[in-house]
C-alpha cells in the first residue's frame, strides 16, 4: 500500500520566476504545491529549470517573482531540508561517518545515534570508516544520502542523484530510496529526465516545458507501493511510461 499523505502542503511555489544575472530565464510562472509524506517527481529535458527550482526551496537561490510558502501560508517555517546533489560532494580527507556527520556539527545538535541509523539506511554501516576514494560511484550516493539524512529531515530534495549510474545500481538505489522512504514517511522532491525511472519513483510527476520552466501537466501514478521488479515488468508500467513520455513529448513540442 501506498503510505500515508495528508492534504497539507509542506511547501508551494506560486507563481515563482527566476532570471539570472545573464539575462538567461530559467523558471516562468512556476506553481508547484507539495503535500506532506508525498513522492512526486520534476520531470523534464535538460536545462528546463528543474534543478533551479529544486534549489529556490532549498533557499540555495532567491526567486525573481513569485513566493515560496511553508505549511500552506507565507510565513511559515521551513524546517528541516536535507539535500541530495547529482555530485556527492563529500570530502575527500574524511571517511564516510565523518562525512555523514557533518551537517549534525554545522547544526551544532548533538545526535549519537543518528550517524548509525542513517548508515544503516543507506546500507554503508559496514563502510563507515572508508574514504571516498574507497568506495564506487554508488557507494558514494549512498553516503550523500546518508549526510541527507541524519538530520531526519521533514522535506528531502534530490537533484538526478542517479543519472550517472550503471543500470543495476540505479535500479537498487531507486529500491533502496522508496524502502526509506516508506519507513520514515517523509516528503521527497526528486528531479530527473528518466521517464523510466520518474514512473517508478513517484505518486505524481511533474511534467515541465522547456526553458524557461513551467508546469506543462501533473501525472498521477496510482501504482501500489512497495513496488518492486513485478511492477517494473508489468504492463501497468508500461502504461504510465506511454502516458508520461506522450506529456513530455508535446511539452517539448510547445503543445499549450
Amino acid at each position: 500500500m501506498s503510505p500515508s499523505m495528508s492534504n497539507q502542503p509542506v511547501v508551494s511555489l506560486r507563481q515563482v520566476g527566476k532570471t539570472f544575472a545573464s539575462g538567461l530565464r530559467a523558471l516562468d510562472h512556476f506553481d508547484l504545491s507539495v503535500s506532506d509524506g508525498e513522492f512526486i517527481s520534476l520531470l523534464g529535458p535538460s536545462g528546463c529549470g528543474k534543478s533551479t527550482a529544486l534549489r529556490i526551496i532549498a533557499g540555495l537561490s532567491a526567486p525573481s517573482e513569485g513566493a515560496v510558502e511553508w505549511g500552506g501560508n507565507g510565513t511559515g517555517n521551513a524546517g528541516k531540508i536535507g539535500f541530495v546533489f547529482q555530485e556527492p560532494t563529500l570530502m575527500p580527507w574524511a571517511d564516510v561517518a565523518a562525512n555523514v556527520r557533518l551537517p549534525l556539527e554545522l547544526a551544532q545538535i548533538e545526535a549519537s545515534d543518528a550517524v548509525g541509523r542513517a548508515l544503516a539506511r543507506a546500507g554503508l554501516i559496514d563502510f563507515a570508516q572508508c574514504y571516498p576514494r574507497e568506495l564506487s560511484g554508488g557507494m558514494k550516493m549512498r553516503a550523500s544520502i546518508a549526510r541527507a539524512l541524519v538530520t531526519e529531515p521533514q522535506l528531502l530534495l534530490m537533484d538526478e542523484p542517479f543519472a550517472a549510474l550503471d543500470e543495476i545500481n540505479r535500479f537498487k538505489l531507486n529500491d533502496d530510496l522508496l524502502s526509506v522512504w516508506q519507513e520514515l514517511r517523509r516528503t521527497v522532491i526528486f528531479v530527473t529526465h528518466s521517464v523510466f525511472e520518474s514512473v517508478y519513483l513517484s505518486q505524481r510527476i511533474v511534467v515541465m516545458t522547456p526553458r524557461p520552466g513551467r508546469v506543462f501537466t501533473e501525472i498521477a501514478i496510482p501504482a501500489r507501493y512497495p513496488r518492486n521488479e513485478h511492477f517494473r515488468t508489468s504492463a501497468d508500467y508500461a502504461g504510465f511510461c506511454r502516458q508520461v513520455a506522450q506529456s513530455l513529448s508535446q511539452a517539448m513540442g510547445g503543445a499549450a
